[in-house]
């Protein structure tokens, strides 16, 4: 996983319970010294993450509630306050205004506010944030609750437009971004913009996929070496740079 690329990688945001064979996945990344986030769709899936996590150095266990199963799992949210003011890491939270999951838009907002409300409330939050056609509303719901003034918002694949980067930027938000997204025009307009020292890399594994098949926890050479075209750095400078950055958010 790590090669002849110096530095250890990091995946920010990857749902290693939804791998084929979970534990596989854990040892994967922890015997590489992959910084991982390892994100959660529903609260009832928290606990498993992070009493597997707790057996590992280096990966982190999130708790989350995914914008996409919001419909059929919202009365899980008991569960997510139960358990959020001891979880240091949250995710996956957001908002998707996909056609598919439109129709519980309404009561993703209610979700989602009331969690970053509580979020900000508790601080010291690192949270992992899906925006499907929803820059806009997910910035909107970062700052009108503050949490971007006590907690750490990371954009995982972040698609907005320019001015809405620059306005996440302003926020204090940091971008994990993936090989897929950054070969798209949107992903390269994104490293024009995003300081180096804002960005982490990850996988969205299982979900991110190449012509090659789809990526496992921890691969994410591809997208240093997009990063690093794009700084016009060396590789191994962005994996130092991005582990730097991570360790910041992990060790805080």
């Amino acid at each position: 996983m790590v090669g002849d690329m110096g530095a250890a990688p990091v995946d920010f945001h990857c749902h290693l319970d939804l791998c084929p064979d979970m534990r596989a996945a854990f040892d994967r990344c922890d015997r590489a010294g992959c910084i991982t986030l390892a994100v959660t769709t529903t609260p009832k899936a928290f606990g498993r993450n992070r009493a597997m996590a707790a057996t590992t150095r280096h990966v982190h266990a999130a708790l989350g509630l995914h914008p996409q199963l919001v419909a059929q799992r919202a009365g899980e949210f008991a569960l997510f306050e139960e358990a959020a003011p001891s979880a240091r890491f949250i995710g996956e939270l957001g908002l998707d205004a996909g056609r598919r999951f439109y129709p519980s838009f309404e009561l993703q907002v209610q979700v989602f506010e009331r969690a970053m409300a509580m979020c900000a409330r508790l601080g010291d939050k690192v949270i992992s944030l899906h925006s499907v056609r929803t820059a806009k509303q997910v910035l909107d719901v970062i700052e009108r609750t503050g949490a971007h003034r006590t907690c750490t918002p990371v954009l995982h694949w972040f698609t907005g437009s320019g001015p809405e980067v620059r306005r996440a930027i302003d926020l204090g938000c940091y971008f994990s971004v993936n090989e897929q997204m950054l070969k798209s025009p949107r992903g390269r307009s994104l490293l024009e913009a995003v300081p180096l020292a804002r960005l982490l890399t990850e996988t969205d594994a299982p979900f991110q996929s190449e012509t090659d098949g789809p990526r496992a926890p921890g691969d994410v050479d591809g997208a240093v070496r997009l990063i690093a075209e794009s700084h016009r750095k060396r590789v191994e400078e962005i994996r130092t740079s991005v582990r730097a950055t991570a360790r910041a958010l992990v060790e805080e």
